[in-house]
């Protein structure tokens, strides 16, 4: 791995272990508001879809989307959340596939995954277990599971190609990709691509549109699509902008309407 690629790991795993650590001393994520502030973060979830989820998995949250609603999941069957975080994710998936199947939640990040089997202990959940590993080597047998998930995560790899071909290696055939990520459309200034505080919150590291298609092709799935779930705008960009230590005032305006999120989907041939 390279000095960059080990950055990169580095800077993610110190941020998010961060993040874990504040929610279990006090509840909070980024400030007591979690993502509620946050226009990628926030408002993901319904209400009715958080009954029985611990609070500290809400909080400990980075996503921008939300997969389990969108992946058409079935009772039995098997599933991977690659950077499964504190947990959220992982626990809604599970009442989705049922006591006959089994979720997997797969995280790097040691205080992420105390606080993830923490939560799954509160909400009483069996049918889950969490895994410490890397998404782009996946601690899985080859053709394992039916379903592969994930919340704004595989942008945060630096070898993301690495980890579609790991994605497309642990799925069974036939099996599907439905993802959550942040993806752009369009050039993005050097300044924000250079940044690690960015790429840590999914931004500096998101693939233009057509290279993550491109990208689930090359790993030998079929299918692909693209789904943009929310554009972001040069004021919602301001704050994270400034935050970073980049000139706000510049960059805003040549990101406005190129960041979004997205879902994802595509099948490995059967």
């Amino acid at each position: 791995m390279s000095n960059d690629a080990e950055t990169i790991k580095a800077t993610v795993r110190e941020q998010y272990g961060k993040r874990a650590l504040n929610v279990a001393a006090t509840g909070c994520g980024c400030g007591c508001g979690g993502g509620d502030s946050d226009p990628i973060s926030r408002d993901l979830y319904a209400a009715a879809e958080l009954t029985g989820i611990p609070e500290e998995a809400v909080r400990a949250s980075l996503g921008c989307g939300n997969p389990t609603a969108l992946a058409d999941l079935e009772p039995g069957e098997t599933v991977l959340d690659l950077g499964s975080g504190g947990g959220i994710d992982v626990l809604m998936t599970a009442k989705r596939v049922g006591p006959t199947g089994k979720v997997y939640g797969l995280d790097m990040t040691d205080e992420m995954l105390a606080l993830a089997r923490e939560n799954q202990r509160r909400a009483g959940v069996q049918n889950v277990e969490f895994l410490k590993g890397d998404i782009e080597n996946i601690p899985l047998p080859d053709a394992s599971v039916d379903v592969v998930i994930s919340n704004c995560v595989i942008n945060l790899a630096a070898d993301k190609q690495r980890v579609l071909r790991e994605t497309h290696r642990v799925l069974k055939p036939g099996g599907r990709f439905a993802v959550s990520d942040v993806v752009v459309q369009g050039p993005v200034p050097p300044d924000v691509r250079r940044s690690m505080e960015l790429w840590v919150g999914c931004v500096a590291g998101a693939l233009e549109q057509d290279e993550y298609l491109a990208g689930l092709r090359d790993a030998g799935f079929e299918d692909a699509s693209l789904e943009p779930t929310r554009v972001y705008r040069a004021a919602e960009a301001r704050a994270a902008l400034a935050e970073a230590g980049l000139d706000a005032d510049a960059l805003a305006p040549q990101i406005d309407g190129k960041i979004f999120s997205a879902f994802i989907r595509a099948r490995k041939p059967s």
